[in-house]
């Protein structure tokens, strides 16, 4: 017998995010598994922030979350105040704050887990891949009113897939290497069993057959063990945005937050009016997030099932025309107008090799991991 998988839906589009950070030492500019002492000096520092700061896999790695938000100047001012906490106790470590999709040349192997069961679990199936996740991202929720919603928004949002990865795009080095793609982290992630981009399921029936396969199957224990790129949250009543590369500073988050939160509620609205959700095929969703992964925002993205192409940037400026109205309502019509900042200031993957020059070693690898961090302005 398949069972019901409940979903706890929103009664509004409230946002939360999740924003991941490696720890650098502030002298070699190399990874640091010290998040256990920087938990420690953020509950000094305050009881009321300590909820906020989440551990993850890897003991080089924290993530900062928002509570439950209105809308993005909500959010960020959340995240501005839980990370002037995190940012002082780490200042009193001598670490960095480091946002980014990878770290351009720390090992993987050189780096310490987490003591978590689910983690051990992951790493000893996964093995070699799994030991591979050297990676950072961003994830926004939105709340969705209602279950039927949840998978038709999801496959519309594949849409724009290739713009929000070539907005965050911020992971072209990783291992003392340039990938030559402008999201490394985005190819990498892919690789674990249960990752990568979501199954365009129409009906929520088909989704609960997923999960009792899975399960029965033993390829996952719990729901969140679905790593894909947007997924439900049932237990949040949210769709989950997971496609961004870790963010290297504020505005260009606050940005890409205001454009997923208009998309989810865009294409909500559509469905409330009686709408039919356009959708790509599974092969074109592919293609795009590879063309987006490799060359950010120089890519030319698929449009339609006719094979309409268009630079990404240029599809993005119709976009945000569209979304414009919707900004209004939800009172973020700024941070959306912020989006296009973000080409013409240049991308966090395309600053990071602007420094590294071309020269592929430690010391102007040390160069970029700086310039990354101090990115990192609080308002």
């Amino acid at each position: 017998m398949i069972e019901p998988v409940a979903f706890r839906a929103s009664p509004r589009p409230t946002i939360g995010v999740e924003w991941e950070f490696a720890l650098v030492d502030r002298e070699t500019a190399d990874l640091v598994s010290r998040a256990d002492e920087l938990f420690d000096g953020v509950r000094d520092a305050s009881e009321e922030i300590a909820p906020q700061v989440h551990s993850e896999m890897l003991r080089n790695t924290v993530e900062v979350v928002t509570g439950v938000c209105e809308n993005t100047a909500e959010a960020m001012a959340d995240l501005a105040s839980t990370l002037t906490v995190v940012r002082g106790a780490a200042d009193a470590m001598g670490v960095d704050l480091f946002g980014a999709g990878t770290h351009p040349f720390a090992q993987w192997n050189a780096q310490q887990l987490t003591d978590n069961p689910r983690y051990d679990e992951l790493i000893a199936r996964t093995q070699w891949w799994g030991r591979q996740m050297l990676i950072w991202g961003v994830h926004v929720h939105v709340g969705v009113n209602h279950r039927d919603k949840v998978l038709p928004i999801i496959s519309a949002l594949l849409n724009q897939y290739p713009h929000l990865l070539a907005l965050s795009a911020s992971s072209p080095m990783w291992g003392g290497h340039d990938t030559g793609y402008a999201s490394t982290r985005a190819m990498m992630f892919q690789q674990l069993p249960t990752a990568g981009l979501p199954f365009q399921f129409e009906q929520w029936s088909e989704f609960e057959r997923f999960v009792h396969d899975q399960k029965t199957t033993g390829i996952i224990d719990h729901l969140n063990e679905i790593r894909w790129d947007i997924r439900p949250a049932c237990h949040l009543g949210t769709i989950e945005v997971r496609v961004c590369d870790g963010m290297s500073t504020f505005a260009e988050l606050e940005a890409v937050v205001a454009l997923i939160h208009c998309l989810v509620v865009w294409l909500d609205g559509r469905l409330d009016a009686g709408e039919r959700l356009p959708t790509l095929p599974p092969w074109h969703v592919q293609e795009n997030k590879w063309r987006a992964a490799r060359y950010g925002l120089d890519a030319i993205i698929i449009q339609d099932a006719d094979n309409n192409e268009r630079l990404v940037t240029e599809d993005l400026d119709d976009l945000l025309e569209q979304l414009t109205p919707i900004a209004r309502g939800l009172g973020c019509e700024r941070e959306l107008r912020a989006v296009q900042d973000i080409p013409r200031r240049k991308a966090s993957y395309q600053r990071q090799r602007a420094v590294a020059g071309g020269i592929c070693n430690v010391d102007t690898y040390r160069d970029v991991v700086r310039s990354v961090t101090g990115d990192l302005i609080l308002p």
